[in-house]
């Protein structure tokens, strides 16, 4: 927040994925019995769901270490703690 850089810095993994993939990844993370409803797009919906990253890791260094599948694990088991 202090530095140089006045634009703005996507931090995201990109790792492109749909998001019915996403959701079916939290599915079997939490072990969920839910369905996935379908609606449709919004008019302005993106159709590619990929943070470029490249000011991120020039301004900031920084890059994704955790991979997906971990960092819900790890998120879920936490959210999990405060119910």
């Amino acid at each position: 927040m202090m530095g140089d850089c006045d634009l703005p810095v996507n931090i995201g993994n990109p790792t492109e994925m749909t998001m019915l993939q996403f959701a079916e990844e939290i599915i079997r993370v939490t072990g969920s019995r839910s369905k996935v409803v379908f609606k449709p797009l919004p008019q302005d919906d993106p159709k590619q769901r990929r943070p470029i990253i490249a000011r991120a890791k020039k301004v900031l260094g920084w890059s994704p270490k955790v991979p997906l599948a971990e960092g819900l694990k790890t998120t879920i088991e936490y959210f999990r703690t405060k119910v």
